[in-house]
């Protein structure tokens, strides 16, 4: 039997996970999900909320949430992988601008749509801040701040000078930093868990412990199909939504590149540390090095912290001994310390998982009518809010394709990624990217001016045309 993540979200959430039957024999549906993670929750939910008669199934390898949807960072943020600037040149000025005001309601409305289901997922729209602890990192986030209210989104994010910020979110050698309102605070398990619930209430069928082999297109003979370890399901479309475990399906080994991103959770705090330190509108946090790095102020007053460095391992492998590593979890902490020097104990928890990294860094939601294939996916670790952004767009492409709409006009939709790079130029080329961003934050950290190597990671990612 499958055995759910070791983390503080599936320590604390509010069911028990109990395995649901897997699938045995054929079956037959309008639509075959593959993935029980958001993405594919939030595709099936959307079906029925605009056709209840649809039959849908969800077709789960392991238990729902079992992958980033249930060990993620609980940032849901209208955050986008790919740069403003590459976003512009490649698409315009006013597909940006579209994109942005479609990911910053969507914070909103998924706060909205988890409150219709009456999913108590600890979801607090407190806004996000982003400290400058360095010189470079103060000069490139003034200029974010700029630049968004040079471009009419200055309600976008708000710089705060120092004094100001610490009123708010008190924390060690900040030099001030940005406030943006467009993210809330979620318990990632207790979601993706209340989400299988409504999906199964709304008419859906969930089959969990049930491995998928292979996905086939449809023919002019038959409809696609689900082959799993125990039957199959046939549908008109068949849709994948499996991020960074799709590399362990035939042909999509190189569809997506699994990044590892781990976290810790402290013992609670008490009163007296959060007098000290403010974050009581439950705000996500981070700073601007490359290195990525998030936290948040749990409902139980813990500090759940996360970030990027371990490696890539070759040939998109995937497998649980990757998710804990005894040197990033003590890194972890270290930098929290940065932050917190006051903090309480070490860490109660400690755990990881894969993200899934397209190869220009852009999301993607597709169908392929002809096939009845479809796809969602590619978050970079955005994911929150983006797969449930997605699965609104799918089934809007499944149900009223001819119909355009501001969710299908999104720059991400009906399109894909090439595909990464064979081995072992994919395994050379992306562990690079890593220790540039390690060296680039270790340069600025001790000299306090702007890395070269920030550049470099630009040019390595950067897959647009000019």
């Amino acid at each position: 039997m499958p055995k759910p993540p070791d983390s503080l979200w599936w320590a604390t959430r509010d069911d028990d996970a109990t395995i649901r039957p897997p699938l045995s024999g054929s079956v037959d549906v309008d639509v075959a999900i593959v993935g029980g993670g958001y993405t594919g929750l939030w595709t099936a939910r959307e079906l029925l909320a605009v056709d209840p008669t649809l039959r849908i199934a969800v077709v789960e390898a392991h238990v729902c949430g079992f992958g980033a949807s249930g060990r993620n960072g609980g940032w849901a943020s209208a955050l986008f992988p790919v740069s403003d600037d590459v976003l512009e040149r490649r698409f315009g000025y006013e597909t940006l601008q579209h994109l942005h005001r479609q990911l910053a309601s969507a914070v909103g409305d998924l706060g909205d749509a988890i409150a219709r289901d009456a999913i108590d997922a600890d979801f607090v729209h407190g806004g996000t801040y982003t400290f400058a602890t360095t010189e470079p990192q103060e000069h490139r986030l003034r200029d974010a701040a700029k630049s968004a209210a040079e471009s009419g989104r200055g309600g976008e994010m708000q710089w705060l000078e120092q004094a100001a910020l610490r009123e708010r979110a008190n924390v060690a050698n900040s030099r001030g930093g940005l406030f943006s309102p467009q993210c809330a605070r979620i318990h990632p398990a207790k979601l993706v868990r209340g989400l299988a619930r409504a999906v199964e209430r709304a008419g859906g069928r969930i089959y969990e412990d049930s491995l998928v082999t292979r996905i086939e297109a449809g023919t002019h003979r038959r409809r696609p199909r689900v082959v799993t370890t125990g039957g199959t399901v046939s549908a008109e479309f068949v849709v994948r939504a499996t991020e960074a475990f799709s590399t362990g399906l035939p042909g999509e080994r190189r569809t997506v590149a699994p990044i590892y991103s781990l976290m810790i959770a402290t013992e609670p705090q008490d009163e007296t540390f959060w007098s000290q330190h403010g974050f009581d509108d439950y705000a996500t946090f981070a700073d601007d090095r490359h290195l990525i790095i998030y936290g948040q102020r749990t409902a139980d007053n813990r500090i759940a912290f996360g970030g990027r460095g371990a490696p890539y391992h070759f040939g998109s492998s995937v497998e649980p001994r990757f998710d804990h590593s005894p040197r990033v979890f003590d890194l972890l902490l270290t930098t929290l310390r940065e932050f917190f020097p006051d903090l309480r104990g070490g860490y109660d928890y400690a755990w990881g998982g894969p993200l899934g990294m397209p190869r220009d860094l852009m999301p993607s939601v597709w169908v392929d009518y002809e096939s009845g294939l479809a796809a969602a996916g590619g978050y970079t670790g955005d994911g929150v809010v983006l797969s449930y952004l997605s699965g609104r767009i799918m089934s809007q492409l499944l149900t009223t394709p001819s119909t355009p709409t501001a969710d299908t006009t999104l720059p991400f939709v009906q399109r894909r990624s090439r595909h990464w790079e064979i081995e072992p130029f994919r395994y050379v080329g992306i562990n690079a990217g890593l220790t540039l961003a390690a060296w680039a934050d270790r340069v600025e950290e001790h000299r306090q001016v702007e890395s070269r190597a920030s550049g470099l990671l630009d040019r390595l990612f950067d897959q647009f045309p000019p």
